[in-house]
């Protein structure tokens, strides 16, 4: 099931599948009602309230049953992204050194711009090095900034 949501960066589709977020994407997606089912439709709205909550600097953390989809390599690196503190940035050689894998930050890097759930495995707080905003994805790298800046304005205006 593909649904989409307003927010702060325009139109977000989730997709969920069996009960689980699969994937978020920025881009229009076919909206689909195929697979809808209670479940389904529970992890949409939750989905939903916790984006919003988000958003507005209630949330610092998803709850959410995930399933993304991608490579053991990638699985490590999502798995680390989730470990990074709300208005917090690593470099992805730091990335690279939480996997175990110093030599590997290229392929952190890659792995990074595949995370199929943008947001709630938070991607857009790795940086490069030099503190630019290097690898989001080309033109997402607007998006990456807005949302390092909503972390950082609302940490500010927060003592979490």
């Amino acid at each position: 099931m593909i649904k989409d949501i307003q927010s702060p960066l325009g139109k977000l589709y989730l997709q969920i599948d069996d009960g689980k977020l699969t994937a978020i994407h920025f881009h229009e997606q076919s909206v689909s009602e195929e697979t809808s089912n209670s479940q389904n439709e529970m992890v949409f709205e939750n989905a939903k309230q916790q984006l919003n909550e988000y958003f507005s600097g209630q949330r610092i953390h998803f709850d959410l049953p995930l399933n993304p989809s991608g490579t053991i390599f990638q699985q490590s690196v999502w798995n680390q992204l989730k470990g990074i503190e709300y208005g917090q940035t690593i470099s992805y050689q730091e990335l690279a050194n939480r996997i175990g894998n110093a030599k590997a930050c290229q392929a952190v890097g890659q792995a990074n711009r595949k995370n199929p759930l943008p947001i709630v495995v938070p991607c857009h707080r790795v940086i490069g090095k030099d503190h630019s905003l290097k690898g989001y994805a080309g033109s997402l790298t607007p998006l990456k900034k807005i949302l390092i800046d909503l972390e950082r304005q609302h940490t500010e205006s927060k003592a979490f």
